[in-house]
């Protein structure tokens, strides 16, 4: 749709990594402002985040191109080319989970509560950036007659009536993010946002994934696989932290 948002001199400022950013920067502030809430210190969880945030994005490239490999395992050059868009906020959320028990341990925050309120960060964050996937036109629908349906490109510059998948799930993490705020202060343990919200996503995202424009995509099976595991790891999250 606008893949490049501002050119100027040679210069190109790309939609995708754009907001990014503006999705990880403003995630942090909500998030920093619920951790400061929950009783964590406010400037140990940034530190804390940001020293998690460049493997985030490590992980989430590498989980996309994952999910993608029959299109890179012919174009591997272009596997960390950031101005083509291409995250996964799975292979994120796999790549921290385990990285964030050492440092918070070292840093003396709890993990529950650190999860709770980085759930924030990760729900506003996929709001932006869903909109420079619509921008871009990756994570685009599928052709689609449909009321719902809008003129839109895929990744190829191609337009058509598709089903606009990057809006709805932007929707859903919105929904997410509103329902994240109510539970806040009324949860029954710490650790219940975070795994409430894995479960809801995994559960919206398999049924998003069914929308989307996978013909050029044959691995997409890995992204419903994941979302069922996940949503299995939300379950049992909140057994054992309840138990506990």
């Amino acid at each position: 749709m606008r893949r490049i948002l501002v050119s100027w001199r040679g210069w190109n400022l790309y939609s995708y990594p754009t907001m990014l950013y503006i999705g990880m920067v403003c995630g942090i502030f909500v998030a920093a402002w619920v951790a400061g809430r929950s009783g964590l210190d406010p400037e140990r969880f940034v530190l804390a985040t940001v020293v998690l945030s460049p493997l985030t994005l490590i992980g989430a490239r590498l989980f996309f191109v994952a999910s993608h490999w029959d299109f890179f395992r012919n174009n591997r050059t272009r596997i960390w080319r950031r101005s083509e868009g291409g995250m996964a906020m799975y292979g994120g959320l796999l790549a921290a989970l385990p990285l964030s028990i050492p440092l918070l341990r070292v840093m003396d925050l709890s993990f529950a509560k650190f999860w709770d309120a980085s759930t924030f960060a990760m729900l506003v964050g996929m709001i932006f950036t869903r909109f420079g996937c619509l921008l871009n036109g990756c994570c685009s629908g599928r052709p689609s007659a449909s009321w719902l349906a809008l003129n839109l490109p895929d990744c190829r510059g191609i337009w058509r009536r598709r089903v606009p998948t990057q809006l709805l799930e932007a929707a859903w993490a919105a929904v997410l993010l509103t329902a994240a705020f109510a539970l806040r202060g009324h949860q029954p343990f710490d650790g219940a946002i975070f795994c409430s919200a894995v479960l809801a996503y995994a559960i919206g995202r398999t049924f998003l994934q069914t929308l989307r424009d996978d013909r050029l995509v044959r691995d997409s099976g890995i992204i419903r696989l994941t979302s069922v595991m996940l949503a299995l790891a939300g379950l049992v999250g909140m057994g054992v932290a309840w138990t506990w």
